[in-house]
């Protein structure tokens, strides 16, 4: 199967199989597309040469691969809700504002330390695990996140083991000390933040429904000019309000980030939801920052856009992009009485309660159902051209908007298409940069 698309002036085709992208003339498009208006009989055997000779490469028309997905019963990571609470009421939050429609709480010393024994007890023989603390807000139980990351090393050590741990934070509580513990314990960081102050402040408010962005953007500087080369990102999310959020983007850019995401809202709020209307305003921004990104790049100002990052050269293996995340199978999300869900998102809905960390048993019927989940159990997948590089979508989000895992969400699916095609076009621009 093949993909052909424009950008601007500019036209590709994307191979499926072999992940091979060829820039082309608007002819050979329209040709490879049906069309053959205008074109010459010696253009036509100029092109068709060009097609066999690609094909005869294995890098044109190459057959796909159904690859077996690299799955196993060995649990690789959990996501530690140390806090079902926060000091931010976000309108848009998917988990309640921090308390997962359920009580305010966070997680116990006790709990915690039984999900370090969890995850190395079903490890087999794995040998770097991975834990992020989330929440809520994590930094609102500082102190057993501490706990948590010093037992584990000590465990871990034990069996020849060792962590990677996450923390995902608004950078309300971040001071000296916790930067310090940071840089020196976390392998990434995330920070909340979704731009232009007045973006930010009219959906991520403080308790008394203030503005928030004054009082978390000096300390999320400091700590990312202390952060050196370890890995953090800022993440910000743009809803109905901010269709424009190329802006926001730039904006975090300039503040001296070099590492940002911007995702989508995940939300039925009907002000803030993302809706089919807003495709085109949302594709054209995509654009928009496509060109701003590069135009930077090119003057030496370059910074890092998580979806604009793909590698069809030597990216994740087959059998890996046919896998998807793991969520259900090898990552499991645990909440504050030790609960066990198959990921952060389905955290709360007594559907997917899949056991407890202190019994130490796994719902296996619901682990099944994720373990047997795959791009090739996606049947919307089955003719799309991004489908080896999103690996058939977000299971969680997948199943809050269509009611099943194994539906994929039109309005994510188009998204990442744009997303992708233009990560393609940044790849192509680099490559004709180098000669």
């Amino acid at each position: 199967m093949i993909h052909i698309f424009s950008y601007h002036d500019h036209y590709y085709i994307y191979d499926v199989g072999s992940g091979s992208l060829h820039e082309c003339d608007e002819k050979t498009a329209r040709v490879l597309e049906g069309d053959r208006t205008d074109v010459t009989d010696e253009e036509l055997k100029s092109i068709m040469a060009d097609v066999e000779g690609l094909k005869e490469q294995g890098l044109l028309y190459k057959e796909e691969v159904k690859a077996y997905p690299m799955k196993s019963h060995e649990v690789k990571a959990l996501c530690l809700h140390v806090s079902h609470d926060c000091n931010l009421r976000c309108k848009y939050c998917f988990a309640d504002e921090g308390a997962y429609h359920s009580k305010r709480e966070v997680m116990s010393r006790e709990t915690a330390f039984a999900a370090i024994d969890f995850l190395l007890k079903n490890s087999g023989n794995r040998k770097v695990l991975e834990v992020d603390f989330f929440g809520g807000e994590p930094l609102m139980n500082l102190g057993v996140v501490k706990d948590t990351v010093y037992y584990a090393k000590e465990e871990a050590a034990k069996l020849g083991k060792r962590f990677l741990f996450t923390t995902t934070t608004n950078g309300l509580l971040l001071d000296d000390e916790t930067i310090k513990f940071f840089n020196e314990e976390m392998e990434n960081v995330v920070l909340s933040l979704d731009g232009r102050p007045e973006v930010h402040d009219a959906v991520r408010k403080t308790v008394n429904g203030k503005g928030s962005f004054a009082l978390v953007i000096d300390k999320i500087k400091k700590f990312v000019r202390s952060r050196g080369d370890k890995h953090y990102y800022v993440r910000g999310t743009f809803t109905a309000k901010n269709l424009d959020f190329s802006k926001d983007v730039l904006f975090l850019a300039d503040q001296g980030f070099d590492s940002i995401s911007m995702e989508p809202v995940v939300t039925d709020i009907p002000e803030l939801q993302i809706k089919e209307e807003h495709l085109p305003r949302i594709e054209q921004e995509y654009e928009n920052l496509c060109e701003a990104y590069l135009e930077r790049e090119e003057k030496g100002e370059g910074f890092n856009f998580f979806h604009f990052n793909i590698d069809l050269e030597g990216g994740p293996c087959l059998q890996k992009r046919v896998s998807a995340c793991g969520a259900g199978n090898e990552y499991f999300s645990v909440v504050p009485n030790g609960d066990i869900y198959p990921c952060h998102q389905f955290a709360g809905d007594s559907k997917w309660k899949m056991g407890n960390v202190f019994s130490g048993t796994l719902d296996e019927g619901i682990r099944s159902q994720f373990a047997n989940s795959c791009l090739f159990t996606r049947k919307k997948c089955e003719d799309c051209f991004a489908k080896f590089i999103c690996s058939g979508g977000c299971s969680a989000n997948n199943y809050h908007y269509n009611g099943d895992i194994e539906e994929p969400y039109a309005m994510t699916c188009a998204m990442m298409k744009k997303r992708i095609e233009c990560a393609m076009h940044i790849l192509a621009t680099r490559k004709c940069r180098e000669k």
